[in-house]
């Protein structure tokens, strides 16, 4: 009996994709059991195997992640944005985040959280000042009430040309004060007579006038913006009957 050589068999067999690719026991001759043949056979074989398995686990794979993407993302591989291919890289084959993907979902929480909190913030300034600018407005109505009497005397020496002038410095100061107030002195001849600006103390007849008008005005009146602090009393002509 000839010795056995293991190189001269190994050159005459076929290469592992070879055997890979053609049915195990119809079409590659299997040595007798229980010789050197038979042992180097078997080996082959499994390993090839153990390949094949491999690269169609590896395949499945490629084919479940690329249907994956293509629900999430549209389109195939070859037609995905660039944001699309930087989202994939933030996700594993699992589906899970990779360590960038959660610090990018960590920071798009933190920048929600600070945009929420800035538009709050911005809110409630807003009202901070519209509560300043009433609080404010109130203050300067409560003031100039007490000072309407004061005023009001002023006025009436202020008409008279006999008038100290040193009141009459008074007065104009006073007015100017209560302008950087945005407090506005109304009431004059002549004026259209507007009952929600108006208080009529007196009505008179005059034949020149076609709708009522202010004809003297008895003490002056004050607002602030479209608040009226105190209407101005004044004397009404109005139109003769016909």
């Amino acid at each position: 009996m000839s010795d056995f050589s293991k190189d001269d068999y190994l050159a005459d067999m076929d290469d592992v994709e070879s055997l890979g690719a053609k049915d195990s026991e119809n079409e590659i001759d299997k040595p007798s059991s229980g010789s050197l043949a038979s042992s180097i056979y078997s080996s082959i074989m499994k390993e090839s195997k153990v390949k094949s398995a491999s690269e169609a686990k590896k395949k499945n794979s490629e084919k479940s992640n690329s249907k994956k993407r293509k629900k999430k993302f549209g389109g195939d591989d070859s037609q995905l944005t660039d944001d699309a291919k930087t989202a994939q890289k933030e996700e594993n084959e699992d589906g899970s985040l990779t360590p960038l993907g959660k610090a990018k979902a960590e920071a798009a929480e933190y920048l929600e959280a600070l945009q929420r909190e800035r538009a709050e913030f911005i809110n409630f300034r807003n009202r901070a000042r519209k509560e300043q600018d009433r609080f404010r407005e109130y203050g300067v109505a409560d003031v100039l009430t007490a000072l309407l009497p004061a005023l009001d005397d002023i006025d009436r020496a202020r008409e008279h040309e006999d008038a100290d002038s040193s009141l009459v410095a008074v007065g104009s100061k006073i007015d100017k004060v209560f302008a950087k107030f945005e407090v506005e002195k109304f009431g004059a001849k002549g004026d259209e007579f507007d009952p929600s600006r108006y208080e009529a103390v007196l009505q008179k007849t005059d034949e020149n006038v076609e709708k009522p008008v202010v004809d003297t005005v008895v003490e002056a009146g004050y607002c602030m913006g479209e608040r009226v602090i105190r209407a101005a009393r004044v004397v009404v002509a109005v139109p003769a009957e016909d």
